[in-house]
């Protein structure tokens, strides 16, 4: 080994080739013995790995835009390496960095960022209480003139991007995927017991009642991260009140407030279950992102998920052959209920894209984002189970096609409690959801406890 083969391998900077050919020449040549001659040439090997690694660092740093996003499963974020790539060729001046995060740990870590100021420049965000909070607070910028210099207004179905308006202006780019509340199911043992797909949600507990005279447990659930458990309680909410009593009351209009007896009575019919032993043992402890609920159903000893639709992806990724026996239906209507079984809770977009205030190339970026919903990258995601936003998308797959159905149809798409909510808000819904299910709490406690917040932080409601 010698100099020359030690900078061709680590391609040494320029800056140190002569230097450092010189220091190799003098002391080589002072080393009597082989055994010194190898030791020095290894030791210098390491020191021009640390010297490459420093400079290519450097390099890499300059004009790269930095993304930090949920699609953390590979199927998932090789579809964003291949996007950055396709950017990386036509803008070859700016290189990108793409840093997929598992979903709870993101929520901590883009805090953290965003109040040091230190935000990634493309961050992925829900819509609702936090997005505006993010306006108000400068985090953000406007993007509707690059929405509009890029046409995507007539790329994007309209209702993802009004979930991204806010007075007038657009603040995000709609990306993953429509998504909503569903009960996925294995179908397989639907047909080998004689089940039906429940109408009302007294069909839906005398079906349950037949699944635990079977040793199976009706509902799959992990609701340690909170947000689970808020699936079922949203989707009662709605069937019981209607989408208007949520809104009323995270509004502070009409007089509303989580007090209504329709939060109160899905509360109620929320314990039943938990009583009835309609959900697996441990819920409240076990841990969605490391699949602990999807096991249970990958090894039938649970029947169906009540979940958002983005499930199939990792379901896909995980367990191709189980997704096959799946199908699902909408959380049916619930007797004497006054809402429409038409309205859904969901959204149209899942995560969308912002850009942060404090990103150098905010136009490079857009364009960024755009590639993550060109036409390669919705031909990719519908591959793996995904319905992206965007006009004139015709899914192939069972469930997907049902999603399509019901948005067209739905009178209302309710976003996500704790997305709508404003974040200290969100977190109290959270924690007394998982303290009602878990029997420390009583509805009417949680209830009264979550109005309480919201007048601290909303204010009281207009009649």
């Amino acid at each position: 080994m010698n100099y020359k083969s030690i900078k061709k391998v680590f391609n040494a900077p320029k800056i140190w080739h002569q230097e450092l050919s010189t220091v190799y020449e003098i002391v080589i040549n002072n080393f009597k013995s082989t055994a010194k001659k190898l030791l020095f040439s290894f030791c210098l090997l390491i020191f021009c790995f640390i010297l490459s690694s420093c400079s290519n660092s450097s390099k890499n740093s300059e004009n790269t835009i930095k993304v930090w996003h949920i699609q953390n499963l590979d199927s998932q974020a090789s579809i964003k390496e291949r996007a950055g790539e396709r950017f990386k060729n036509e803008n070859p001046n700016y290189d990108y960095q793409m840093s997929p995060m598992q979903n709870d740990a993101y929520k901590t870590q883009i805090q953290i960022a965003l109040g040091a100021n230190n935000a990634p420049d493309i961050f992925s965000i829900w819509g609702g209480g936090t997005m505006i909070e993010y306006i108000k607070s400068g985090k953000i910028i406007d993007l509707t003139q690059y929405i509009a210099k890029y046409d995507l207004s007539n790329k994007l179905i309209p209702v993802s991007l009004s979930q991204v308006s806010y007075e007038g202006k657009i603040w995000a780019v709609p990306v993953e995927s429509i998504v909503i509340a569903m009960v996925l199911y294995n179908k397989e043992m639907f047909e080998q017991n004689g089940w039906q797909v429940p109408k009302t949600v007294g069909e839906l507990e005398t079906l349950m009642d037949k699944m635990l005279s079977k040793g199976i447990k009706p509902f799959a659930l992990a609701n340690k991260t909170k947000w689970t458990g808020s699936m079922y309680y949203m989707s009662l909410v709605q069937r019981i009140g209607g989408t208007k009593v949520f809104y009323d009351a995270a509004n502070r209009v009409n007089g509303g407030s989580f007090e209504n007896p329709a939060f109160i009575e899905a509360g109620k019919k929320l314990v039943e279950w938990v009583d009835k032993g309609y959900f697996n043992e441990g819920f409240n402890g076990l841990d969605d992102d490391s699949g602990q609920a999807r096991a249970l159903l990958y090894t039938d000893r649970a029947a169906m998920e009540l979940i958002g639709t983005f499930r199939l992806a990792s379901m896909s990724s995980e367990n191709p052959n189980y997704v096959s026996k799946l199908d699902g239906f909408i959380f049916p209507a619930i007797e004497n209920g006054k809402g429409n079984p038409k309205e859904l809770v969901g959204t149209a977009g899942d995560n969308f894209y912002a850009i942060a205030s404090t990103s150098k190339y905010p136009e490079e970026a857009f364009k960024l984002i755009t590639k993550f919903i060109d036409e390669q990258a919705v031909k990719e995601s519908m591959d793996i189970g995904r319905i992206p936003p965007v006009v004139g998308v015709n899914p192939q797959d069972t469930i997907s096609k049902k999603v399509v159905e019901a948005v067209s149809e739905a009178t209302e798409i309710q976003l996500w409690y704790d997305q709508y909510l404003p974040p200290e808000l969100a977190q109290v819904h959270l924690d007394t959801l998982q303290a009602m299910m878990g029997k420390t709490m009583t509805p009417e406690q949680a209830c009264k406890q979550l109005e309480a917040k919201a007048m601290e932080i909303l204010g009281p409601s207009s009649k």
